[in-house]
This record gives structure tokens, C-alpha cells and sequence, in this order.
């Protein structure tokens, strides 16, 4: 697969794109204003422990307080107990995703100074998540300096590899250190894995050098920027492009390539173009459909994606396709091709938390599971951690997809102030309706006889044609004379009322 990275630079944000085989694969932005907090270290304060929710509210100086789960609280006795149950057998587990079962009001009290890191971005009304257990990542290793183990990315599947990498990774770990193995690591030299431990130990050390020297809440240590933390999290040798539109971006592209990855600067190329580099590309048009609430499959099936506070839930329909033989392989074929689009909008849209997949009914089990191992294959390549409940009698798959930070749809749009972000608005004889029973009210508390109506010219239609005899009733039962004069707005003002009585 062909690989590149599109990064465009202006003044108030950044954002980059990686496209396989020239499709956009994945869209990631920052924005000056919001930057994000996700591997940050903050010395923090306890606000208030809640032994009820097993949680903790920290202060670590955002707006928001953050949110500790009782689980990410370090339990010196717990953390002693697995060090000692690693040292004995090879766990490859990530140690963030083990909880502590000690009551956390056994360990934090309200006024506590603690090292927290940011584990999630602010969602919504949620303020950022944190825990205790502080990972720094590199390039190709991630230190875990509360830990004294080597854990091997499970990704890397050859055993003989993983192994290997044990071991070598081993001999040059500092002892009471430990470290998670990226896949990144599979196939490098062992200097490079040095010069990364290396400066990983570096940074931890200037962490805790640090931590004792200011009050909480301060922020301790800084993740890189979005350039830098998306080419060190993306770039693999199937990268063939780094495409830059700005200077000082590419400089420091090629300082991180040239002391990390030896001869990946000659695919960093400067974009120099008079034409905009997301133009040049045809991303824009991408970006915005990657909005839609739509989406249409090669085959005609198509895909309908609803995003809620709770959970994302995506509809398949076989939509134009009718297929060639019978139903049954019409709906299977199109049940396999959204498969395969469904990952894709997982991870254009960066969608996470509770996914609901609705596939059209299929009532042989033999094409349940085809799905099944089709989702579970198509899944392998996406970097999000998942769990999946195979598709059901009724055609429905629950799965969970790790999130760190909002949807794309979240950060590009608002909630449409006029239907709330409902995606509904009103109808025009609602609105009519609507107008009539202020009308009345108008009459009764102004004591008037005279109505002077300024309205959309679908609600003065309306009343002309279907809504001509509740205007003359109206006027009848009320003694009322109804005068509409016609605003400049249509339906598509959608930020202004339909109506306005000013007389």
C-alpha cells in the first residue's frame, strides 16, 4: 500500500492527512487555541475525592477539572505485587489497562500533590481524563518508569521476532525501567533502540527533577507538537511521500527523521506551490464528506452514521444495489463491503467509545460469521485498541473503539442552533400552528385588535393556500386583523426565528 503524509501549516492551525493509495485515510488538526493535552504531565492537586464513584477530581490548571479513575491510582503495595508477578512471566499487557482494586480513599485525600497524565482529551461536557501511571512514548519504545518489565506491541505476531526483541531490548534496560516494544521496533537496529531508550530516560528524569521544584497545579513536561507526535506515530517504511508546506514544519521534520530514522529524510519533500497543498491533493473535498451523514458504497449500498453522546451507530443499506443472483448474496456482498467502509470512517472520522453496526439481517450463520472474521481482518490495521461482540441473530455488532479525543465532527462543526443539533427542524405548518397560538396571545394580554406579522415567505404561503381557512376563522373568532409583511429570510436562515410579531 501507498503511503504519504499531507501536512499544511497556517498561522492559527495545523493539519495533516495520510492517504493510502491516494484515498484520505486519517485527518488530523490542531488548533492554536486548542491545543491538546493527551501525553501531557501535570503536578496536581486533589479537589475532592469521591469514594462512592471510586474517582477523584484533580486540578491539573485547564479550565475543566480532570477526572481520576480509582483504577489509574498508583497503589505502591499493587504496583510492588506485579512488578514481582512480570519479573516471574512475560505480560505484554499495557499496565495502564490493569486497575488496582484498593479503595482509592485508601490512597489520595482532598489536598494531595500528585503526577497525573493526561489520558484523554476534554469530550463534550467531560473534562480530561488522567491517571498515575506516567508512560512517555518514543519513536519506537515507550518508557514505563513505574514498571520493571519489556512488553512486546501486540501487533508484532511472529514469535520468534517478539523474542528477539526481548531480549535485546532487555540487555540494554536500565534496571527498575520498564518498556513497551512498538511495532515501529520490529526489524531496527539495537542503536537505534538505545538512542531512544536513551532520551525517554532523559525526559523521566527531568520529570522528576522538576516535580519538586514548583506547586500544583503546573504542567511538568509537554508532549511534542501534532507534527511531530503524527510522524513518529505514523510513519512506517510503506510511507513513500512527507509532503510540507511550511519551512520551519519541514525543518523539524527533518531534525526528528535524521535522529530517528536514518534515510527517511529523503522522502521529506518541501511544498513550495503557489496552489494550496490540500487543493493540490483534492482534500478539501474529502474533509467535507467525511462530514456527511451518508455515505454512498461503490457498490450503490450505502451507509448511514449517527453520532450521539452515547454511542455511534452506523446503518447498512443495500440502496441501489440489487444484486445478480439472490437476496442472499446481495446482502452478504453488501454486508462485506461496508465492512471494509465502516473502518475506513472509524478512523477518517476518528470515532470512538460504543460502536453499534446495524448490517442488513442475514439468516444463514455460515454468512454471520464471514462478516464476523471480515470485520475482526479489516480491524487488524487500525492503531485504536477494539473489543467486538460478533454480529447477532438481528444483524447487530456492539464493539468499542479507544478514544482520546473528539470526532472530527466535534472539532470542525457546532451544534446547529436552530434545531439543536437534532438534524430536525420544524415543519411549516408547525410553524404556522405555532404563529397562530401567539396570535392569540398576543390579542389577549395587548388588549389589540391589530397584528402586524413578519414571517419567512413559506409561512405567508402556507397561509394562503392549505392554512387559508384557520386564518379566516382566526380573524372571525377573534376579532382580529392579521397584516404579514415578508422578512428577507428563507428556510435556509436557519440561525433566525420563522416569525416575528412587531405590532
Amino acid at each position: 500500500m501507498n503511503k504519504k503524509l499531507i501536512i499544511n501549516v497556517n498561522v492559527s492551525e495545523t493539519r495533516i492527512a495520510l492517504l493510502e493509495d491516494n484515498r484520505l485515510a486519517e485527518f488530523h488538526v490542531e488548533r492554536n487555541s486548542h491545543l491538546g493535552l493527551v501525553g501531557n504531565v501535570y503536578k496536581a492537586k486533589v479537589s475532592r475525592v469521591l469514594p462512592g464513584m471510586q474517582s477523584a477530581f484533580v486540578n491539573i490548571g485547564v479550565d475543566r477539572a480532570a477526572f481520576l479513575f480509582g483504577g489509574d491510582v498508583i497503589d505502591p503495595v499493587w504496583l510492588e505485587a506485579e512488578k514481582q508477578r512480570r519479573a516471574q512471566e512475560v505480560d505484554d499487557r499495557d499496565p495502564r489497562t490493569l486497575a488496582n482494586r484498593t479503595p482509592i480513599e485508601h490512597l489520595i485525600q482532598d489536598g494531595d500533590e500528585i503526577l497525573v497524565q493526561v489520558a484523554k482529551e476534554p469530550l463534550g461536557t467531560k473534562g480530561p481524563r488522567v491517571t498515575m501511571l506516567v508512560t512517555i512514548p518514543g519513536r519506537y519504545l515507550v518508557l514505563m518508569p513505574d514498571f520493571d518489565n519489556v512488553g512486546i506491541s501486540r501487533r508484532i505476531e511472529n514469535e520468534q521476532i517478539r523474542d528477539d526483541l526481548r531480549a535485546r531490548v532487555s540487555s540494554i534496560k536500565p534496571k527498575n525501567y520498564g518498556v513497551i516494544v512498538r511495532t515501529a521496533a520490529a526489524d531496527v537496529d539495537i542503536e537505534l533502540l538505545k538512542n531512544d531508550l536513551n532520551y525517554l530516560v532523559s525526559v523521566w528524569e527531568e520529570i522528576n527533577k522538576k516535580k519538586t521544584g514548583v506547586a500544583a497545579p503546573s504542567l511538568i513536561y509537554q508532549e511534542p507538537d501534532l507534527i511531530l507526535k503524527t510522524t513518529r506515530d505514523l510513519y512506517t517504511e510503506e510511507i513513500s511521500e512527507i509532503i510540507v508546506d511550511d519551512f520551519q514544519a519541514w525543518s523539524q521534520i527533518k531534525h526528528f527523521l535524521l535522529s530517528t530514522v536514518p534515510g527517511a529524510d529523503d522522502k521529506l519533500k518541501f511544498y513550495a506551490d503557489q496552489q494550496p497543498v490540500f487543493d493540490a491533493y483534492g482534500l478539501e473535498l474529502d474533509i467535507s464528506q467525511a462530514l456527511s451523514k451518508k455515505v454512498w458504497m461503490p457498490s450503490g449500498g450505502y451507509l448511514v452514521i449517527e453520532q450521539t453522546e452515547a454511542l455511534t451507530s452506523f446503518d447498512v443499506n443495500t440502496g441501489k444495489f440489487v444484486g445478480h443472483k439472490n437476496a442472499q448474496q446481495t446482502i452478504l456482498r453488501t454486508n462485506l463491503e461496508a465492512v471494509r467502509d465502516i473502518v475506513y470512517q472509524l478512523r477518517l472520522r476518528n470515532l470512538g467509545g460504543i460502536i453499534i453496526i446495524d448490517f442488513i439481517d442475514m439468516e444463514s450463520e455460515s454468512d454471520r460469521q464471514k462478516v464476523n472474521e471480515a470485520l475482526d481482518e479489516a480491524l487488524r490495521y487500525d492503531k485504536a485498541r477494539t473489543n467486538i461482540l460478533g454480529v447477532n441473530e438481528l444483524g447487530l455488532v456492539q464493539m468499542t473503539r479507544k478514544r482520546t479525543s473528539d470526532s472530527l465532527e466535534r472539532v470542525l462543526t457546532d451544534p446547529c442552533p436552530h434545531c439543536e443539533g437534532s438534524g430536525r427542524i420544524s415543519t411549516v405548518e408547525t410553524e404556522a400552528n405555532n404563529l397562530v397560538r401567539d396570535i392569540i396571545r398576543w390579542v389577549i394580554t395587548k388588549k389589540s385588535n391589530e397584528v402586524r406579522v413578519k414571517a419567512r415567505e413559506d409561512v405567508i404561503r402556507w397561509f394562503s393556500e392549505e392554512g387559508l381557512q384557520m386564518m379566516v376563522e382566526l380573524q372571525d373568532q377573534h376579532g382580529v386583523s392579521v397584516e404579514f409583511e415578508k422578512t428577507k429570510l428563507d428556510i435556509s436562515s436557519l440561525r433566525e426565528a420563522a416569525y416575528e410579531i412587531i405590532f
